[in-house]
């Protein structure tokens, strides 16, 4: 498009050449310009795009810069706009989905299953994220993912009218941002909006195993199809190898079909199981989701296996935490501990978002080590401090503390699970720890799989 003919769709006015025409994607980051894109400049507390637009090709923004500019009033409404304008005139099949979490997790699953499709990068879920996605089709594409995420009632409603979907997908209706919502009460209502946007002739997966998602049946016009143990795509033999990974059979379309995921942790099969409902909906064969599923790696920083040199098995999992995350986790830590010669160990960080909720969450994941039993267990950071109460754990105030400590207790026969929310930057303690060896002796090779 021109910058005119975005200025037409966005209600706004340009300030340049109104013939310069974009050719690439949208995008944010001044610091990674898109040849030919369109840059969208926020003001922010901390910086302003607008001050940074120089060698943009075209910029989207709330007043003009020093390149040809399509002025808005708000321009988070405006690539909205925009995003709604180009879904509607490529009219791709929209499979949309959102939950608590295990959203990232299910989107990857769901991008391996169907070859061709423009998906979600990363977790861009949000108000800015969904129209960067939608802005990337072409015209040709024909499926278009977009993991959704909510702060608040009313946001999936808003993202859904940028891109209404064809399928889509609740999840599970946890803890996460409960401090934003103020009660799971209404992170339910939030999430069922993504299934109300559905169309009479579209399809509602749900997850049979939630009551609290089952419940948002009557709310959509669509055709309800479930997954889970209950569920209409369910799951049965299932057995976790040395590092969690699981080999199971799924029920797909009538027939069984065995599956080996590469990821880590039992909940792993409700996910796949989630991604291969969507799949068969979009017209994928059974044949070809069970083989695809067993294609897809781990996804980054989400219960990801990492060996150090001497043995020691890092279980890096610190994109996100919330109390349903940490319960998944640390099964996961379990079932592995239970091959391995060494101690299980949980280093779990503060977890944000959980408003007057905060110490209780916390306190519940420090008994949940306890059910789990948990060997030894360090928290992180001034938040995490009813989690070492709760469990009898040690509690240290910061990163470096919590490397002193573990490069001090380890051995390499360990495996250490380390989990926290994004603000703790427990990704850079894995880094660190995974690059300080010990002496020592290597470990011995890991026992046969598990069976559950």
């Amino acid at each position: 498009m021109t910058a005119g003919e975005i200025a037409l769709i966005c209600d706004g006015e340009v300030y340049g050449d109104p013939s310069r025409t974009v050719t690439g994607e949208a995008y944010l980051d001044n610091r990674a310009p898109v040849p030919g894109g369109l840059f969208v400049a926020l003001a922010g507390t901390r910086s302003d795009g607008h001050d940074h637009a120089e060698g943009a090709h075209v910029v989207l923004g709330s007043r003009p810069t020093t390149t040809t500019t399509v002025v808005v009033a708000d321009p988070v409404v405006a690539l909205g706009r925009l995003a709604r304008h180009v879904v509607r005139q490529v009219r791709p099949r929209v499979i949309a989905l959102t939950g608590s979490h295990g959203k990232t997790g299910t989107k990857d699953f769901i991008a391996g299953l169907l070859p061709g499709a423009v998906t979600t990068v990363g977790n861009l879920n949000n108000e800015l994220g969904v129209p960067l996605t939608c802005l990337r089709v072409g015209d040709t594409t024909d499926r278009l993912v977009l993991e959704m995420g909510a702060r608040g009632v009313g946001q999936l409603s808003w993202l859904t009218s940028i891109a209404r979907p064809d399928i889509a997908a609740v999840l599970n209706v946890g803890s996460a941002h409960i401090g934003r919502f103020g009660s799971a009460q209404l992170i339910a209502r939030a999430k069922g909006e993504l299934i109300e946007a559905l169309p009479a002739d579209g399809l509602a997966v749900l997850n049979a195993d939630d009551t609290r998602v089952m419940v948002m049946a009557p709310r959509t016009p669509a055709t309800v199809r479930t997954f889970g143990r209950r569920g209409d795509v369910t799951w049965r033999h299932l057995e976790l190898d040395p590092l969690g990974r699981p080999s199971f059979e799924l029920a797909l379309d009538g027939g069984w079909f065995p599956v080996t995921l590469h990821r880590s942790g039992d909940h792993q099969v409700s996910n796949a199981a989630a991604a291969a409902t969507m799949a068969l909906a979009a017209g994928e064969s059974p044949h070809d989701i069970a083989d695809r599923l067993g294609r897809v790696g781990p996804t980054p920083h989400r219960l990801e296996p990492k060996e150090r040199v001497d043995g020691l098995l890092v279980l890096d999992d610190t994109y996100n935490s919330n109390p349903d995350a940490a319960l998944a986790a640390l099964a996961c830590l379990d079932r592995i501990g239970r091959r391995r010669a060494g101690r299980t160990v949980a280093v779990l960080g503060e977890m944000h978002e959980l408003g007057p909720h905060s110490a209780d969450s916390h306190r519940q994941v420090g008994a949940l080590t306890g059910i789990f039993g948990v060997d030894a267990v360090l928290a992180v950071g001034s938040a995490a401090l009813p989690v070492a109460a709760e469990s009898g754990g040690v509690h240290v105030p910061d990163r470096a503390a919590a490397l002193d400590w573990l490069q001090a207790n380890l051995t390499a026969d360990d495996v250490v699970l380390v989990k926290g929310s994004r603000a703790g930057a427990l990704d850079l303690l894995v880094d660190e720890l995974l690059g300080s060896v010990p002496s020592g002796p290597r470990r011995a090779a890991p026992s046969p799989s598990l069976v559950r």
